[in-house]
């Protein structure tokens, strides 16, 4: 057994959503990647000891995420979601837990672009943004899609997470 930390920054407060539901959702959507056994024994918290998990989530909107994005991957554009793996993308041997708690990482999201994406894709917003959420959640734990047997991997698993809440 294990508990779910989150800090939700929402640095795009103009943007018409509830915090309180995107927080309570995340918490699912990462209690059941976690908890699922095929995705925990490929993950990076995989051989290790925790009680807890804690990573963060900043909402914001495309300018914003263009500059990160920008600066860090060197594409000028926005984008939907850009990943920050602490844990994961460290060495084995930088890899810290105190008090068995582990700190994976951050997610930023861009809200401008999930509306964006939502349209495109005739779908609902909540359906866009914890499907993007999911796939944070997975690259916080070491999954990339660098191949297509990996991509298949980290969008059924993300399809099955948002399923939780949706």
């Amino acid at each position: 057994m294990f508990n779910i930390n989150i800090f939700l920054q929402n640095e795009y407060p103009d943007f018409n959503i509830d915090d309180t539901v995107i927080y309570n959702n995340t918490v699912k959507i990462a209690d059941y990647i976690v908890s699922d056994k095929d995705i925990f024994n490929k993950s990076c918290l995989y051989k290790y000891k925790f009680k807890t998990i804690v990573f963060d989530i900043i909402l914001t909107d495309n300018k914003y995420i263009q500059r990160i994005n920008n600066e860090y991957r060197k594409k000028d554009s926005p984008t939907d979601v850009i990943t920050f793996a602490m844990f994961a993308d460290s060495n084995e041997e930088e890899r810290f837990i105190l008090d068995e708690e582990i700190y994976l990482g951050e997610i930023i999201i861009s809200l401008d672009r999930i509306k964006e994406q939502s349209t495109e894709n005739n779908i609902s917003f909540e359906d866009e943004l914890y499907f993007v959420i999911s796939h944070g959640i997975l690259h916080l734990l070491g999954f990339d899609h660098q191949s297509l047997e990996d991509y298949q991997f980290m969008v059924t698993n993300q399809n099955k997470a948002k399923a939780v809440v949706l």
